[in-house]
């Protein structure tokens, strides 16, 4: 038990060395590309024994703390994507892209983090499909609002993913807690650890997959990625404590409006934009999963 508390807390630790290592020899992770769905699978399996329905019509019901997260999610970080591009003075594509992650759903990853910080998971998963399905109309919408120029939306695809990457293996690990939970008691204080191994796996994947366009961006784009990031959990975390005082559902908000759906952003940059325009989504995808990590187990700590 003691080993297995140490080991997720270390995850802030294992996370930059995973992060360092793949950026140095990108070519010992580079092979696992196809491993990154399949990873984040076995993690949501192993959440998903860790609930049981009544999690969930918990979280349903508070339709509150979902609609909060969903209005930051669309209101507050395409605005402040925005303030951040004019402020700084960003090249029109850097901006652009910032100001599309901004305006995507959130990601697959926010679940994770917030299962290590010991937030509440099936608020969690709850705010994720629901901002996935306001994406269809949020996203183009704010994009060409902000950008001035809209982008379709792959939203079935994209339920599709969350589908089969989430709601299907949390509801088999979720059926396991149920018919077998008794007998998964002395396994459960591991499963952080498997998520803990898993989100460092997925890291350092993510960073050799794109050392190129990481190793080619200024300080300015850096800069505005990390206060991109460090704004949306700040004003997830103060609007939910303002409102309810409950810190277990704080730091959930927190995740879920700070860390976006950057693999979205990146596909959409390409296709629609420039290489350029890409470039804060790939940025993203590795810091949100770095400063996620270190609040997970800071909050955890608390906890």
């Amino acid at each position: 038990m003691i080993l297995a508390v140490a080991l997720t807390r270390g995850l802030p630790l294992f996370a930059l060395l995973a992060a360092s290592a793949a950026f140095v020899w990108p070519g010992v992770f580079t092979p696992g590309r196809d491993l990154i769905v399949p990873l984040l699978m076995l993690i949501m399996f192993g959440m998903g024994a860790t609930l049981t329905p009544a999690d969930f019509r918990r979280a349903l019901a508070r339709p509150g703390a979902i609609g909060l997260g969903v209005t930051l999610q669309y209101l507050a970080m395409p605005l402040v994507a925005w303030l951040i591009a004019i402020l700084m003075g960003l090249p029109d594509q850097i901006a652009v892209g910032l100001i599309l992650l901004g305006a995507v759903s959130g990601g697959t990853a926010s679940n994770v983090i917030c299962y290590l910080a010991r937030g509440d998971l099936a608020l969690s998963i709850s705010m994720t499909a629901v901002s996935t399905l306001v994406a269809v109309v949020a996203t183009p919408v704010l994009t060409w609002l902000y950008a001035g120029r809209g982008v379709p939306v792959p939203v079935f695809d994209m339920m599709l993913s969350i589908t089969r990457i989430v709601i299907l293996p949390v509801c088999a690990g979720m059926a396991l807690n149920v018919l077998a939970g008794a007998r998964l008691a002395g396994l459960k204080p591991w499963l952080p650890v498997v998520s803990t191994v898993g989100i460092v796996l997925v890291i350092g994947i993510i960073v050799a997959l794109n050392r190129e366009s990481l190793a080619s961006l200024g300080p300015a784009v850096v800069l505005a990625v990390v206060l991109h990031n460090g704004v949306g959990l700040a004003l997830g975390y103060g609007a939910a404590m303002a409102i309810w005082g409950d810190s277990v559902r704080a730091r959930t908000i927190a995740i879920e409006v700070g860390m976006q759906n950057s693999g979205l952003a990146v596909a959409l940059a390409t296709q629609y934009f420039s290489a350029a325009a890409a470039m804060p989504g790939a940025l993203f995808s590795v810091w949100h999963n770095l400063s996620g990590s270190v609040l997970a187990a800071w909050w955890a700590r608390r906890a």
